[in-house]
């Protein structure tokens, strides 16, 4: 039998509490008293309603491509506004009204009239169940509200056991809703139409300071990296630059976490189809933990992954090959001596959920796959790739049956993988040098290449800095002495390099500041170590090894080399073409 959207998770422990048409039977009670216990719940609610519903009742449902959840994030491309949006907030805790940092409409449960506070009102169940009626109808569009009435007038709208039922209602509604604990210590939803601050210029111009990307009254700096600080901020927590509802609950997320809150902050886009979800963990010890739960299609040419999802009935629908997919994240702080330093966010695990078991099926690589990875980079170039991307965040491209589209596309490719390229396996890098050599030095396409000079030279450039930088990222591991898990002598690591830098010493004609600063930095480092002067360097050759000479006359040419760069890098600088690193604005979507 087919699959439906109705059978999702009914042979999970919740299943009663998850249906959105009838609310429970009689003594049935639902008990959330911990955050994982209530992230739980959630997903197979938040799942069924707002992923699997929708999928099965549009037929051209966007399914999400799973190189979209792979950072760094793309630009949005169309907004699909007759699916399901929402954000919320869970906190492990009794609010305080007037004490929080947020605004939201307040809701009742019984349990609140037991507090001293409320000891001048009402507590009987109809006059509670009353003034939260009237507290979501003056927030509803007017066409449902009575309806919402007839439905709900006798029912305990705060309590999670008809938190299933009253979410179609929710997600109509503007705005956050709030979850919090009551009295007993039980989770409940506790009010609506919330806001989350964002403070986003404070919160954007204080994380620059800190990376020491702006400087306090310099214009041209902060207008020069503001992009890359803006972009990479966004992506510490699971975004691109997007819409206020996700930057907002982003934003917010950041804020709770840093007052040392147990939350969990969710938004739903409508641009993404994508539940991320933002949450405190113990293991995350500086950034709260990301996580995305999406319907992605499985790549075809992931034939044993199709196969094992297949036998163990994880397929939402075989024909299409979708599967829901959830992906953990690990955030990285913002290193400026490491040459992927846009890196703020990597794939930590990822894992299919079963749609009827939700049990998580996790040995495969859906997401992180380099070959077909690889093999979309050939489709690209063969014209035989159908699909759209947001070239440069302003214009939409789809398919690849003209060489300029295929140009657009690769510069999309190189920009949304260039960290994964510059390192991964030597294998997949010749690879995709193989494939792009091919292409863009071959004599038939001059003509089409001359046509469209200024995207070909763009292209080009973008290839030229993956390729540098890859060789940058070899110095970066020559200066820790290891080389492709090798450990080295100092006279191999001089000698290995020495050799790198005479290698890009020739490509830099192609001339990116920011690499150019960062081999100087690894230069200065290596020929100013301690171990290097004392038993090497300042000693006299009469009183040096034969090994400890050819140490010596190795330091001597790497040293040669990196005064050639710095007169390089001088030249540059009075010709006036010193520009900050290329990739700051210039993201890619594909």
């Amino acid at each position: 039998m087919a699959f439906d959207w109705t059978q999702a998770f009914s042979k999970v422990p919740e299943a009663p509490f998850l249906h959105g048409e009838h609310r429970p039977r009689e003594g049935e009670i639902l008990r959330v008293q911990s955050l994982p216990d209530l992230k739980r719940f959630l997903d197979w609610v938040h799942i069924k309603q707002c992923l699997l519903k929708p999928y099965f009742e549009h037929a051209n449902y966007p399914v999400v491509d799973f190189r979209e959840l792979l950072p760094s994030f793309e630009a949005d491309t169309f907004e699909y506004k007759e699916l399901p949006g929402f954000s919320m907030v869970a906190l492990a805790r009794p609010l305080k009204y007037f004490q929080e940092i947020f605004q939201y409409d307040i809701l009742h449960c019984l349990l609140d009239y037991t507090d001293e506070t409320y000891r001048d009102q009402c507590p009987l169940e109809s006059s509670i169940f009353g003034q939260n009626i009237r507290t979501f109808c003056a927030r509803l569009p007017k066409g449902i509200q009575d309806q919402f009435r007839r439905d709900f007038s006798e029912t305990d709208v705060t309590s999670l056991e008809n938190y299933a039922a009253l979410l179609p209602t929710v997600l109509q509604m503007d705005r956050a809703h709030v979850l919090s604990l009551d009295s007993q210590s039980d989770f409940y939803l506790s009010g609506v139409y919330s806001s989350f601050p964002s403070y986003l210029d404070t919160e954007l111009k204080r994380f620059g300071l800190n990376i020491k990307k702006f400087v306090v009254g310099d214009d041209r700096r902060y207008e020069r990296h503001r992009g890359f600080v803006y972009q990479f901020l966004m992506e510490l927590y699971g975004f691109p630059i997007v819409s206020e509802r996700r930057t907002s609950s982003a934003l917010f997320a950041r804020r709770l976490f840093r007052m040392g809150e147990k939350f969990l902050v969710r938004v739903l886009g409508q641009t993404d189809r994508t539940l991320t979800t933002l949450y405190a963990h113990p293991e995350a010890k500086f950034y709260p933990r990301v996580e995305k739960v999406a319907l992605i299609t499985v790549d075809k040419s992931q034939t044993e992954a199709i196969k094992a999802l297949g036998e163990g009935g994880y397929f939402v629908d075989p024909e299409r090959r979708v599967v829901i997919t959830r992906v953990v994240y690990r955030q990285h702080k913002y290193d400026p001596n490491n040459v992927r330093q846009d890196r703020a966010l990597s794939v930590a695990s990822q894992e299919v959920l079963h749609p009827i078991t939700g049990q998580s099926f996790s040995r495969l690589n859906l997401i992180k796959d380099t070959y077909s990875l690889f093999l979309r980079l050939n489709d690209i170039v063969r014209g035989e790739y159908n699909g759209r991307i947001v070239y440069k965040r302003n214009e939409i491209v789809e398919n690849t049956d003209t060489h300029e589209k295929k140009l657009k596309f690769l510069y999309s490719w190189l920009a949304k993988h260039q960290r994964r390229i510059i390192g991964y396996s030597d294998e997949f890098y010749s690879n995709v040098v193989k494939v792009l050599d091919n292409y863009l030095l071959s004599a038939d396409h001059y003509d089409d290449f001359n046509a469209h000079r200024e995207i070909y030279q763009e292209v080009w450039s973008k290839y030229n800095y993956i390729q540098q930088a890859r060789k940058v990222k070899l110095l970066e591991d020559l200066q820790d002495r290891n080389y492709k898990g090798e450990n080295l002598s100092y006279l191999r690591m001089l000698s290995l390099f020495t050799e790198i830098i005479n290698d890009l010493k020739f490509e830099i004609v192609n001339y990116f500041d920011t690499l150019v600063e960062r081999v100087l930095s690894l230069g200065d480092m290596i020929i100013n170590d301690r171990y290097l002067l004392r038993h090497y360097i300042r000693k006299k050759d009469s009183d040096l090894s034969e090994y400890g000479l050819m140490v010596k006359q190795t330091y001597d040419r790497l040293v040669a080399l990196l005064d050639e760069f710095r007169s390089i890098r001088q030249a540059k600088k009075d010709q006036g073409i010193v520009v900050p690193l290329v990739t700051e604005n210039e993201r890619g979507a594909l």
